[in-house]
């Protein structure tokens, strides 16, 4: 008897998901980010983790990166040519400045990866604390809502009703999830591609 073995699909969004906690956690947890009132790194953190994982489990190219997550090809590079080691000492000053450094955020992402790896994550209390510290930043944990929100939804997305209805009471900075999807451009490509554009159309 022959078994036919179907190559499973990685979800590279759960793990992206782990690996953007886990970074938070290094940073000093979403408390660091309230003292500092600083909403610029959360989508930004988000995408450098998802360049790391796309990486290193998907084994994709910067431009297959660049596309999935809707970002240039450039911003990839400076993401994965990070070095993890020193980004600790260089952390507090960048936390300090709205202007978040891709090369910062993708050292971060990596070394939030290896931690993830090497078992070293407690997915269910980061989650606890970000929706307690984040929810204080003017809505900053939206990316996390969103993510839960769309969990199970295939991609490209084209029904823009649909998306509507599963993001429907998220508030993103001043608007709902809801009203910006009119405005985005569609089809969504990737959980990535969906945080960038509601990001960019944010007010």
């Amino acid at each position: 008897m022959v078994i036919e073995v179907t190559p499973q699909e990685k979800d590279y969004d759960t793990l992206a998901l782990r690996v953007f906690l886990k970074a938070l956690e290094i940073i000093g947890g979403p408390r660091k980010l309230f003292e500092y009132r600083n909403l610029t790194w959360v989508p930004s953190l988000m995408e450098a983790c998802y360049a790391v994982v796309l990486k290193e489990e998907g084994m994709k190219t910067e431009e297959e990166i660049a596309e999935f997550i809707g970002i240039t090809k450039q911003t990839v590079r400076n993401m994965l040519s990070a070095n993890p080691d020193i980004v600790i000492k260089k952390l507090e000053g960048e936390l300090e400045s709205k202007d978040v450094k891709m090369h910062t955020a993708g050292g971060l992402a990596k070394l939030a990866y290896r931690e993830v790896k090497e078992g070293r994550d407690n997915v269910p209390f980061v989650v606890s604390v970000c929706k307690t510290y984040l929810s204080r930043l003017f809505g900053v944990v939206w990316p996390v809502e969103v993510l839960t929100a769309i969990k199970g939804m295939s991609f490209p997305i084209t029904d823009r009703t649909l998306l509507k209805e599963r993001l429907k009471g998220i508030k993103i900075k001043n608007s709902y999830a809801e009203e910006l999807v009119d405005v985005i451009e569609f089809p969504v490509r990737s959980p990535a591609d969906l945080l960038h554009k509601l990001k960019e159309v944010a007010i």
